[in-house]
């Protein structure tokens, strides 16, 4: 069993920065796993914000991408997620999500609890 652990979020203006945290716990027996920050806003589906593979492969949407960055260590089955320049259409609820395949080929994906963040003046 893979327990997440998020940290970080908050309120902050247009232009200012946070950084999410997310560790992962628990015995997952495989070298393949994947780390990724997704976000929901009111009314909106969940959408992917940036990725990262244990091997450092990063992946990033659009409207992120030059503001953000994702970065992992792999030692501690971690990644955070520097937002920089934050824009009211930044606001939303990020979820921390963790997927890894078995040597057998079976997937498995977890989910934080999620964390708020909120760009407004």
């Amino acid at each position: 069993q893979v327990q997440l652990a998020e940290s970080g979020g908050g309120l902050v203006q247009p232009g200012e920065s946070l950084r999410l945290s997310c560790a992962a716990s628990g015995s997952i027996g495989s070298n393949y796993y994947v780390m990724a920050w997704y976000r929901q806003a009111p009314g909106d589906e969940r959408e992917l914000v940036a990725s990262i593979t244990r091997e450092g492969v990063r992946q990033y949407a659009a409207s992120v991408e030059g503001r953000f960055t994702i970065s992992g260590d792999r030692t501690k089955m971690s990644a955070d997620l520097q937002m920089n320049s934050l824009e009211p259409s930044d606001t939303a609820i990020y979820y921390c999500n963790f997927k890894f395949q078995t040597p057998q080929g079976r997937i498995y994906e977890y989910w934080g609890q999620g964390s708020q963040v909120s760009v407004s003046s």
